[in-house]
């Protein structure tokens, strides 16, 4: 591997920093590898270390059992791309740009695997990033590009120009990480790999060993999958997530389009077209194996519709929603463990850290919906298991309020690199070697910016702490929500106007106002990203939504 002057420079002051020797000569310490393994929209609730009530994640949890669980671990802006955005760059939406989906992400962006690959860390990217054809500071990658597929993928390579691949994405993706692990890695120099999975992202298609069990069981129903909403602001009425009204017959819940017009099936959007894109992409001998299974599925249906109630038709789409969306988590869990495997067979567990987490929460009927968004528990907590063999303590818990914005500091202070000062989080080093007592951190901060877009949820930004959440929605109503976190845990009641509450909600304010301050966050570069929308939707450019629920939202806004 060749080096510029600086990187030799920075390698060699990361190796002293991280490695010293005795007066025999020997290494007392070393560089840790770092393997990242993130999954898109993984709801922690779909982790059997977290919540055994859907689905046994054993392959998963044996992170957990070798290190840590976080329960507190959070995003600071729940949607895809911006998660990633600020995992790289190790600073908030509104400093590295990338807000939403639609914006561009700005390259000039320092991000942690340069500064790593710099001070001679390999590095190496396969999965999915989502935005961007050519990630900077990678050794190797093979990316999907944009969401990607979950049948025959195409990829973006860096030595290889477009390719595609016959098979199922997620058992791709690993087959590309451990070829590299076992052909491509110098062994004699620290590595960090970053394993992305597509799954389990909507249109949650599963592999078709798991089509026959997954499209047969039934799951237990959340309690709230018929919230009225009626304890909160606009914001939670408006959303556009609900399972019964917004999620599709076809490109989600797998109805045959033909089945749709036999019953006069009302299409949701784009349903059909999702449909066939995916199902155009199977081989035959795929096809078969999907047909059979889903054919009974429509079979039942069918029969069923025609009496269907509303209340029906939820229950029948939320039971098909789980069927695929943990159908494709089996899958990832399978492949987690043949990762873990091969590092146990290769002796390469004792000096790597191992990080299971998803680029954010999601909705798995709580409240009626789906997809993410909102800063309500579901959405804005994310899955994170830590383990690092012989410097954490295994099989324990945290309930330390770390975020994703924590992730580059973490892996630089891990490597000995000084982190630049302008990243915004906070290394978690301290949490992983048992030392509790120097992580001070007691509130974090979030803000969601895509509105009006896809979902129709609202713009807010919020500080959450242990006991509470405080909820800015500014786009077009001007509202404000307290959500007490211990006494209303499915944060069903909105009590910022409770006179019991009168203290702490100033005293929130006023926490709410420093972090603000802290993160260099305000209302006049909310303003900015306002105006730069309107502007953009006056001249056509939609995102998400419809031209005419822009304008009566602008309208809205207007008056």
């Amino acid at each position: 591997m060749k080096h510029t002057l600086k990187s030799i420079f920075l390698g060699s002051l990361a190796v002293l920093a991280f490695s010293c020797k005795t007066e025999e000569g020997e290494k007392t310490a070393e560089r840790p590898n770092i393997i990242f393994i993130m999954s898109d929209d993984h709801a922690y609730q779909a982790i059997s270390a977290y919540d055994n009530s859907l689905i046994e994640t054993p392959n998963i949890d044996r992170i957990a059992d070798m290190g840590i669980l976080f329960t507190n671990a959070s995003v600071t802006n729940s949607i895809c791309a911006p998660s990633r955005a600020t995992i790289l760059t190790g600073k908030h939406s509104h400093i590295n740009g990338k807000i939403d989906n639609h914006y561009p992400f700005d390259t000039t962006n320092v991000t942690f695997p340069q500064l790593l690959q710099d001070a001679g860390y390999q590095t190496a990217m396969f999965g999915k990033l989502h935005f961007g054809n050519n990630p900077k500071g990678f050794d190797q990658f093979k990316i999907l590009p944009g969401q990607g597929s979950y049948y025959n993928p195409d990829f973006i390579t860096k030595y290889e120009g477009e390719i595609q691949v016959e098979g199922y994405v997620t058992d791709i993706v690993t087959d590309m990480t451990l070829e590299w692990l076992e052909k491509e890695r110098n062994t004699e120099d620290p590595f960090m790999l970053m394993y992305l999975h597509k799954a389990p992202h909507r249109s949650w298609i599963m592999a078709e060993r798991h089509l026959e069990e997954f499209t047969t069981r039934t799951f237990p129903e959340p309690t709230t999958l018929f919230d009225d909403y009626s304890g909160r602001t606009h914001a939670a009425a408006e959303a556009e997530m609900s399972i019964l009204n917004d999620m599709g017959w076809a490109g989600d819940n797998k109805v045959y389009p033909a089945v749709m017009d036999e019953l006069g099936v009302e299409e949701v959007r784009y349903d059909k077209i999702r449909f066939e894109n995916d199902y155009k992409r199977l081989t035959p001998s795929q096809r078969e194996n999907y047909d059979r299974a889903y054919s009974k599925v429509n079979e039942e249906f069918k029969k069923s519709y025609p009496s269907m109630t509303d209340e029906d038709k939820m229950k029948w789409k939320y039971q098909r929603y789980m069927q695929d969306y943990l159908g494709t988590i089996k899958s990832v869990d399978e492949n987690v463990g043949r990762l873990l495997d091969y590092l146990e067979a290769n002796d390469l567990l004792e000096n790597t850290i191992i990080v299971y987490t998803s680029d954010q929460g999601f909705y798995l009927g709580e409240h009626g919906w789906f997809d993410k968004r909102f800063v309500y528990d579901e959405s804005f907590k994310t899955p994170l298991l830590m383990a690092w063999p012989g410097k954490t303590k295994a099989g324990i818990r945290s309930d330390a309020m770390v975020q994703n914005l924590d992730f580059a500091q973490t892996f630089l202070d891990l490597a000995g690199v000084e982190a630049p000062a302008d990243m915004q989080g906070e290394s978690m080093l301290p949490l992983l070697t048992g030392n509790e007592d120097q992580w001070i951190r007691d509130a974090v901060y979030y803000h969601y910016y895509e509105y009006p877009a896809e979902h129709m949820v609202n713009r807010h930004y919020a500080i959450v702490t242990k006991e509470y959440k405080l909820i800015h929605y500014y786009f077009v109503e001007d509202e404000w929500e307290l959500i007490d976190r211990e006494k209303d845990p499915k944060e069903l009641k909105n009590v910022y106007n409770d006179p019991e509450y009168a203290e702490v909600r100033a005293e929130l304010h006023a926490q709410l106002e420093k972090l603000r301050e802290k993160y260099k966050d305000n209302s006049e570069l909310s303003q900015q990203f306002v105006d730069r929308f309107v502007e953009d939707a006056s001249e056509g450019k939609i995102f998400g939504a419809s031209k005419e629920k822009v304008e009566e939202i602008l309208e809205r806004r207007n008056k």
